[in-house]
């Protein structure tokens, strides 16, 4: 597909890689423990023309956010970071007001997806702390799994202000084939207006060797009815995906999903969308 806009790569990661701190990283993952460095997707970002990115925490750690803020301001291609931040912290409010110093810090996550208490967003603490954001001019990404999209619902419903976006699509179970729960749950939603979605990740959750495009096209159906085309946007997942394919082919499958439509809606998946969603400049 021939691109008459600027991409943005709106999800991919770096680490050193650390066996002890990197546990995430199973032995089923050799190809990831390994180092992945600016350098290295800078090399596939020439090649592909992506203009930009934003750049994802993968530790529960804000030493990490300084590491990867110092990446964004020596790597240019890097427009944005999304950092972990201790959201029941007793300290929070004091520590968003220090971020206010490095304008590429532009939102923060949570490893929800591992937490044990699964409605754990929902815990008055953590709900004071989403609710300071905003006001910080940070966005939230909501790292979930399908069980847990019926709570993330309820979050976003208390806070029509708060930009929130669901990473990876809150990872449907693509390999099984199952999409009815997990269809009906991202459908509600629709009417939140300040949620986005990330059409990322889509690969992990297929089977690693024996993928089809079509295998996808399902699931992204459902997003974009739910979303439209003005809050969706791209993300590689970069290095991750590379469990089960190379850049070149997570990108494939999005130009071949969006090939027939038009240039405007193919300009706000690719780019706008997280442009606007994460304030990027």
């Amino acid at each position: 597909m021939r691109q008459y806009y600027p991409v943005i790569d709106a999800h991919h990661h770096f680490w050193t890689f650390d066996p002890l701190r990197d546990a995430w990283i199973t032995e089923d993952m050799q190809i990831l423990r390994a180092d992945y460095l600016p350098v290295q997707l800078e090399a596939v970002y020439s090649k592909k023309g992506i203009s930009g990115s934003v750049l994802v925490q993968t530790n529960a750690s804000e030493s990490e956010n300084l590491v990867l803020l110092e990446q964004a301001e020596q790597y240019p291609f890097i427009r944005g970071v999304v950092g972990w931040i201790d959201l029941k912290s007793a300290q929070f409010q004091k520590k968003l007001e220090a971020y206010q110093q490095y304008p590429l810090m532009k939102g923060f996550r949570h490893l929800l997806q591992g937490e044990e208490q699964r409605d754990m967003m929902l815990n008055p603490e953590f709900r004071q702390g989403i609710g300071l954001l905003n006001q910080y001019g940070y966005s939230f990404d909501l790292l979930i799994l399908p069980d847990q999209l019926g709570y993330a619902e309820q979050l976003v419903a208390a806070f029509p202000e708060q930009r929130f976006v669901i990473d990876h699509m809150a990872k449907p179970y693509i390999k099984q084939g199952v999409i009815a729960e997990w269809k009906q749950a991202i459908k509600k939603f629709a009417p939140y207006k300040q949620v986005y979605c990330k059409i990322s990740g889509l690969v992990n959750e297929a089977d690693w060797e024996y993928w089809e495009h079509e295998d996808f096209r399902p699931y992204i159906d459902v997003v974009v009815e739910a979303f439209g085309t003005k809050r969706i946007m791209f993300g590689s997942d970069w290095p991750v995906c590379l469990l089960a394919a190379t850049y070149d082919q997570v990108k494939d499958i999005t130009d071949d999903y969006f090939y027939s439509f038009t240039t405007t809606e193919q300009a706000d998946f690719f780019g706008n969308n997280a442009k606007a969603f994460y304030q990027l400049v």
